[in-house]
């Protein structure tokens, strides 16, 4: 809801945004049903955005109006470092467009303290919008708790967009979000510890066990693996589910349609699974050959 309505104010049909693919699907979702184009950038073999790809879409296409990076990310896992931040958030200005910073997972980031400098920009507001989402935090995701960091001069034209769709603020999200920032500091700190444990388990685990598959990049709630056979992910992932037990949406949930590295890759959601759960789960998919 805070990247539709962030949208809203920023772009209309005919224009473009740029995301790094794999996306979030639901971004490109909204984008589609808004009539704004989804303009795909690369990543390297590291899940990270690549500067000079955005540069060239940038110049090749007017329209664009913004773009939308999510650290760690989501379908990845992947962290961007500090200075690929700051390099996106140049580029932006120098466009002179919008860079939304979606970090709904920040809190299970592996590294400490803040992740990059962004907010330490004189004149910030201009060009960095920030999103994030109490649900994950505070395990609230049945309320959409969320929150969104930019001018007020943007704030006010969000409202416009709120009051059109949502119309009353959820208030028992924002009590319980409330609630959490006051008391659950330690709480939040000790879910983080549990969930990178999760991640150092997986990561050990797969390398281990499934060998077959690579593990292309890991971190907060997901991994994301190339799985080593023939068949597309969209065709498989229902065999996995009958034959192995296992439930991992297709990489083609986040491409454009016709991308061949789509066919090839699986986002796991591992947040949920204990260290012995995903080592059964591993081994039942080394077990597959479909």
């Amino acid at each position: 809801q805070a990247f539709c309505a962030v949208i809203s104010t920023l772009a209309a049909a005919g224009d473009a945004v740029l995301l790094p693919v794999p996306y979030y699907f639901n971004h490109a979702m909204w984008l589609g049903m808004s009539g704004i184009e989804t303009v795909p950038l690369p990543c390297d073999g590291a899940m990270l955005p690549v500067l000079a790809e955005a540069r060239a879409a940038l110049e090749a296409n007017k329209r664009i109006r913004a773009i939308t990076l999510v650290t760690p990310n989501n379908p990845t896992g992947a962290e961007y470092p500090a200075g690929l931040m700051e390099a996106f958030y140049d580029l932006a200005a120098e466009f002179g467009i919008a860079l939304i910073v979606d970090e709904t997972y920040r809190d299970f980031d592996s590294r400490d303290g803040a992740p990059h400098a962004l907010f330490q920009r004189v004149g910030w507001a201009e060009r960095l919008i920030h999103l994030y989402s109490f649900s994950k935090a505070f395990r609230l995701t049945g309320h959409r708790t969320g929150a969104i960091i930019c001018a007020p001069e943007r704030l006010a034209l969000v409202e416009k967009f709120l009051d059109t769709t949502t119309i009353c603020a959820p208030r028992l999200g924002q009590l319980a979000a409330l609630t959490g920032l006051r008391t659950l500091s330690n709480w939040v700190e000790g879910e983080r510890a549990e969930i990178l444990s999760r991640r150092r388990d997986l990561s050990a685990a797969a390398a281990e066990i499934l060998p077959r598959w690579m593990l292309v990049s890991c971190g907060a709630y997901f991994a994301w693996f190339e799985h080593p056979f023939a068949e597309s992910s969209a065709t498989l992932a229902p065999k996995l589910v009958d034959q192995a037990g296992v439930l991992m949406l297709p990489g083609t949930f986040f491409f454009p349609e016709g991308d061949p590295r789509g066919a090839k890759s699986f986002r796991m959601a591992f947040a949920n699974a204990d260290a012995a759960g995903l080592r059964a789960a591993l081994a039942r998919l080394a077990e597959i050959d479909p």
